[in-house]
């Protein structure tokens, strides 16, 4: 099971009120509703190995050389993410919580989440969970192999799953086309214009009818009769977004060769520093959520004693 951390620490925040606090009245929610979505995941699908996957880079350069406009409207004035300003204190108490707890947090340098996810994934010798908001991951979901995605479609409890079958239901597009879909169509939370005036049911037309992108433009190079799906307006519209697609692909596909050292991952059978995570748990108010989590885990009762 990998978790894309952000994506859920953030669900988390907007989920879980800022009323929940620690003694000392701090918001805790964000690490609270973490916590509680990872009990719950562990006893509901009992996967034998867990990841919280970290973005060490929200925005990667490489991305942004490709296309300046990605992620460029969640720029903060210092040029940072912008987050709100009760969640970034909360971030490293969570870092601190699963180190304590003993559960695996990987990052990459100049690389997101999702990139170390695909590596992840790809490494993988068996079934994979990937637990996400971004609907981005969806271009990892492998059937074959067993890789689907438990989509936070709703708060921090509603999960849908998302396998090859799940993708072409709402997409209309064969189950691992994802990325270039939304390359064509444009994606607005990671600021990706995409083709103008190419929407959804043509990009998924497209995609059916040319299989991937390197097809739908191969097709539009040697088209001398424009036919259905790509009539003479759509041959135009794609002509026109040409430097956009020669850009686009590298920052809408998830890598899956990054560079990451070997993750075990194993479920701990007892936190890695007990004294360490009593600690943060008496500090923070996180008692109730670390004994949920330690329950699903199968820690001693009394662990946070």
């Amino acid at each position: 099971m990998l978790l894309d951390a952000a994506s859920l620490y953030f669900r988390a925040f907007y989920g879980v009120p800022t009323s929940v606090t620690s003694p000392d009245g701090r918001p805790v929610n964000a690490i609270r509703g973490f916590l509680d979505m990872t009990a719950r995941l562990v006893t509901a699908h009992s996967p034998d190995r867990l990841v919280a996957c970290w973005d060490d880079d929200w925005r990667p350069a490489f991305r942004v050389r490709a296309l300046p406009s990605y992620k460029a409207h969640r720029l903060s004035p210092d040029g940072g993410e912008e987050t709100p300003e009760e969640l970034g204190p909360q971030v490293p108490v969570l870092v601190d919580v699963l180190a304590a707890a003993g559960l695996a947090r990987i990052g990459a340098p100049g690389y997101e989440a999702d990139d170390v996810i695909g590596t992840l994934a790809t490494r993988a010798r068996g079934p994979v969970d990937v637990v996400t908001g971004d609907r981005d991951l969806f271009q990892l979901v492998d059937d074959e192999r067993g890789v689907r995605v438990l989509y936070t479609a709703r708060g921090i409890t509603d999960l849908e799953l998302v396998d090859e079958a799940a993708v072409t239901a709402k997409y209309g597009i064969p189950g691992r086309a994802y990325a270039d879909f939304a390359v064509l169509r444009g994606d607005p939370s990671d600021g990706l214009p995409g083709v103008a005036g190419i929407g959804a049911k043509t990009a998924a037309a497209l995609i059916t009818e040319f299989g991937d992108l390197t097809g739908i433009r191969a097709a539009a190079a040697r088209a001398v009769v424009p036919k259905p799906p790509l009539t003479a307006a759509v041959l135009k519209k794609l002509h026109a977004g040409a430097d956009y697609l020669d850009a686009a692909p590298v920052v809408a596909a998830v890598a899956r060769d990054i560079d990451l050292p070997a993750v075990e991952g194993a479920l701990p059978r007892r936190p890695a520093d007990p004294g360490a995570l009593a600690a943060l748990a008496a500090a923070h108010g996180l008692e109730s959520s670390l004994r949920r989590l330690g329950a699903a885990l199968g820690w001693p009762e009394d662990t946070l004693s």
